[in-house]
């Protein structure tokens, strides 16, 4: 790693310790960022499909964690500790089958003076993470294969893979 100051990161004060980023002199600005989580499913899960959800008496596999990752993205403040309380214009999340894995897409927008990026990565996480809960009775063999910034825009710097 390359010798860096500790005020190269945005999250340390000129002292090294950890601060929150005043945004107090930035404008509001539109703000979208786009996440996703992967996780594969072994055979014996895809088995349990029917349609586009695998029902367990916990209720719908999808259903369930896309409103654990829309809950997830309003409460990231809580879960990571200096990112910004912000006020959520819309939280999206998608499932879809891909081959063996299950693609999960966190689209979060906001009106504000820092990004939602924290917010879809959160959200994706999570939802994952209740897919791995929900299917863990028929099989521990599932991965959360990656967890990745998709895009960004309506900050200082746009971003898009």
């Amino acid at each position: 790693m390359a010798n860096q100051s500790s005020t190269d990161f945005t999250h340390l004060n000129t002292a090294g310790q950890p601060a929150m980023v005043d945004v107090s002199g930035k404008d509001n600005t539109f703000r979208i960022a786009v996440a996703e989580s992967r996780i594969y499913l072994p055979e014996i899960i895809r088995h349990q499909f029917q349609g586009n959800d695998i029902q367990t008496r916990k209720g719908g596999v999808f259903q369930t964690a896309i409103i654990a990752g829309i809950m997830a993205a309003k409460k990231t403040p809580e879960l990571i500790p200096l990112c910004h309380t912000l006020l959520l214009d819309g939280c999206d999340v998608a499932i879809v089958m891909e081959s063996e894995e299950a693609v999960i897409r966190c689209t979060v927008k906001t009106t504000g003076k820092t990004g939602v990026e924290m917010e879809a990565l959160t959200g994706a996480s999570v939802a994952a993470l209740t897919i791995y809960d929900m299917c863990k009775a028929f099989s521990q063999e599932m991965v959360i294969r990656e967890t990745k910034l998709i895009s960004k825009s309506g900050g200082k710097h746009d971003y898009s893979r």
